[in-house]
């Protein structure tokens, strides 16, 4: 169809490193083991069954049909640890799809963390080590930058803008969009950092900094269709078929449609069942057929040119969690700000202590995740909370979490 927007897949992929029944009697003692291995790796072999292995499997077989088709991923670091500890036949799978030269992958912080609220510097160095490891793996220096939870501001843009990346991705939320569309690349406001913070970054860059950086914004409603509401029966769109969907998504208009979820969505989240892999087959098809082309993020940008760009003004932190699209998934009560807080009390002492192990554990107990089973949200976000957590409740989730900080600290002592 002539003047089609472009359409833009990317799926975030993690798994964080859960944390095993820590009993107070055990702190302090010599070979302390914090995470739980045995369920880390029964989730992470399930979700691969349900939703890595045939997803991939079928992106591949669409991605040498379509010529046109392109996608792209962010695959946290401690993803890819379990991927080398539990999943080798996973990490193939997504080799395969780096080789046909039409898949991205971006970056962000290794641990999936927060980092950036409380120390630039590790934040700097957590996202030199995830680009090096996407190199190493996957033979590609990533140029577009996606942080933990799209949690985005201003100044972060600006921080990716001069470590070099020319485009960062964040929600698109209606109080900063104020009735504009989010079917267009952005640019954040002019924004004058520190010359300590210039020095810090100076020292992690990836490339040359661009002139400016684009903000590429998630369609949160055509993207929640299906990652939330595809198999709710309850829903007005009830059944979503490929036709509809993508006439909805053309109705919106614009440059280029950002669907943006997790990549768990296919399998885990909406079970095969559902009929979310036909679904996911039968799109580039009909977008062929429909002379619909799809971009990785690059190339939304590539594609924009040097058209002029609006203002995207986010002086205050964003991200797709929630209904407040703000941290509170993660700093929202007493509990969550007490582990944050005694989590980056230690950063100091554990980088000053030189070993390796101790830093590793401190840099995996920042996964955000950790933070997101702390909540007390109730109604639909309480839920959407609950579901994805482990434990019992938030105060086992804090009980875990504060026996881990407290035999960490007593091994820095």
């Amino acid at each position: 169809m002539e003047n089609s927007p472009l359409f833009s897949l990317y799926f975030q992929v993690h798994q964080p490193y859960r944390l095993r029944d820590l009993r107070i009697t055990e702190i302090g003692s010599e070979n302390m083991q914090y995470f739980d291995e045995e369920k880390n790796k029964a989730v992470f072999r399930k979700v691969a069954e349900k939703c890595y292995l045939p997803a991939n499997k079928l992106m591949l077989e669409l991605l040498k049909r379509h010529k046109d088709y392109a996608i792209s991923y962010s695959l946290s670091g401690v993803f890819l640890d379990q991927c080398e500890e539990y999943g080798e036949d996973v990490l193939d799978s997504f080799r395969a799809l780096a080789e046909t030269g039409r898949v991205e992958f971006l970056a962000e912080t290794y641990y999936h963390s927060l980092s950036y609220l409380t120390s630039l510097e590790e934040f700097c160095e957590q996202v030199e080590k995830h680009t090096a490891k996407i190199k190493k793996l996957f033979n590609q220096t990533p140029k577009i930058f996606r942080n933990t939870e799209l949690v985005f501001s201003n100044e972060i843009a600006e921080v990716a803008r001069l470590m070099g990346f020319n485009g960062i991705l964040a929600e698109g939320a209606d109080h900063i969009l104020a009735g504009r569309s989010p079917n267009f690349p952005y640019v954040p406001p002019k924004f004058d950092l520190p010359k300590e913070s210039k020095n810090i970054i100076s020292k992690h860059k990836i490339r040359r900094a661009p002139k400016d950086i684009k903000v590429l914004l998630k369609n949160y409603r055509l993207s929640d269709d299906v990652a939330f509401r595809f198999s709710d029966k309850s829903w007005v769109g009830f059944p979503l078929n490929a036709e509809t969907f993508t006439e909805w998504a053309q109705a919106s208009g614009g440059h280029s449609i950002n669907l943006y979820m997790d990549y768990e969505t296919f399998g885990e989240h909406q079970w095969e069942d559902t009929g979310i892999f036909e679904f996911l087959r039968t799109l580039p098809k009909l977008w062929e057929e429909w002379k619909i082309k799809t971009a990785t993020p690059s190339g939304v940008i590539k594609s924009w040119g040097k058209n002029p760009c609006e203002c995207f003004d986010a002086h205050t932190y964003v991200s797709w969690a929630d209904i407040e699209r703000d941290l509170s998934a993660w700093r929202g009560n007493q509990i969550q700000d007490a582990a944050f807080e005694a989590l980056y009390e230690l950063e100091p002492e554990v980088k000053k202590s030189g070993n390796e192990e101790l830093l590793e554990t401190w840099r995996k107990l920042q996964t955000s995740d950790h933070f997101y089973y702390m909540c007390t949200k109730y109604w639909s976000d309480g839920d959407v909370h609950k579901y994805f957590s482990p434990y019992d409740s938030p105060y086992e989730a804090y009980r875990r979490y504060s026996h881990a900080i407290c035999d960490l600290r007593s091994k820095l002592k």
